[in-house]
């Protein structure tokens, strides 16, 4: 039996695939498929095809650590390392000698870059400090995710061996956390400013979010041409006082990962999913992020012992689904910065 798909989710694909970077409409109608719908699947097949060409079937692994562990008084609602959520009552710091040996481990294991995370109270300078540690010892890009910044504070991440920092404007911004966001964005245009590659997800995705919010997240990594942006879905950590609303499934964010994959168009040189899972692999999804060290989606002081996915996991994920994780990032290859063809 035969079947064709709606004339005017056709004409979304079609544009998509021409890697055009869809609207803002479009992608809500794409958001709106059933899940289990033919036309969703042809969404997520259309979406596989342009980054296995546009990304020559590279399996990206971008590797968190988890620098400091806290009871952050900024107080983020879906953060398992803030005062309120009651996990973590004391401060502390992973040694030098354990970040040295995960980005020595990480080497070995083919990273293709080490994202460094602290809690937004972390003292800056500090970070700078690990950064130059690490950029002494390591050949491995060297990504910040840190508190906004501002344009001295940039450059300075520049100088102490950053090549790229990870930011993004939460769903929920201003409600779930006490930030504002033009503030995110006013940082955003920093990194951009000072010579450092922007990496962003939309997140933390829950079932309460609407798809017009998470569209807009979508259109706004575009517009400020991320090197890399995708879906991660909100993890409701014991206790957590999101656990009402629940958390969407893979295939929920198989769906949006491919949706934001035809937004993006010809702009990004990865796509990545947190946490790693293999549906999102045949949507648009390369790129996966092992973690060791503080997760804000974790109740363990280190996730390596907890949630977190090693590279063992995530290489076999991706080999499972036809992305070869030993090849070069193309996120860092020079002139190949998102933007530049």
């Amino acid at each position: 039996m035969g079947w064709q798909l709606s004339p005017h989710i056709a004409d979304i694909l079609k544009k998509g695939a021409a890697f055009e970077g869809i609207r803002r409409d479009e992608a809500l109608a794409l958001l709106a498929l059933p899940l289990h719908g033919r036309e969703t699947y042809a969404l997520m097949q259309t979406a596989d095809q342009m980054s296995r060409e546009r990304f020559a079937n590279k399996g990206e692994n971008h590797f968190h650590i988890g620098v400091n562990v806290a009871p952050c008084p900024l107080n983020c609602s879906f953060c398992s390392l803030t005062v309120k959520a009651g996990i973590f009552t004391q401060s502390m710091e992973f040694s030098e000698e354990q970040l040295l040996s995960w980005a020595r481990q990480a080497g070995a294991s083919g990273a293709d870059a080490l994202n460094l995370m602290t809690t937004g109270n972390f003292p800056f300078e500090r970070l700078l400090e690990i950064g130059r540690l690490l950029g002494r010892s390591v050949a491995t890009p060297l990504v910040a995710n840190t508190r906004d910044i501002d344009h001295k504070e940039g450059e300075a991440l520049l100088a102490a061996g950053f090549v790229g920092a990870y930011h993004a404007v939460r769903l929920g911004e201003g409600r779930d956390t006490p930030f504002k966001p033009e503030r995110r964005i006013q940082t955003i245009r920093v990194f951009k400013e000072v010579g450092l590659q922007w990496m962003n997800c939309v997140e933390p995705v829950g079932p309460e979010h609407r798809h017009e919010e998470i569209v807009d997240l979508m259109l706004l990594a575009r517009t400020h041409g991320a090197t890399y942006s995708g879906i991660m879905r909100r993890i409701n950590f014991p206790g957590s006082p999101m656990s009402s609303h629940g958390m969407i499934s893979e295939l929920e964010m198989a769906r949006m990962v491919a949706v934001s994959r035809l937004v993006m168009g010809d702009g990004p040189r990865a796509h990545c999913t947190h946490e790693p899972h293999s549906a999102s692999l045949i949507a648009g999804a390369n790129l996966f992020f092992p973690e060791v060290g503080a997760s804000p989606r974790d109740g363990q002081p280190d996730t390596g012992k907890g949630r977190g996915q090693d590279f063992m996991r995530c290489h076999a994920l991706q080999r499972e689904m036809g992305w070869n994780p030993d090849l070069p990032s193309n996120c860092f290859a020079p002139g190949r910065q998102a933007g530049v063809k």
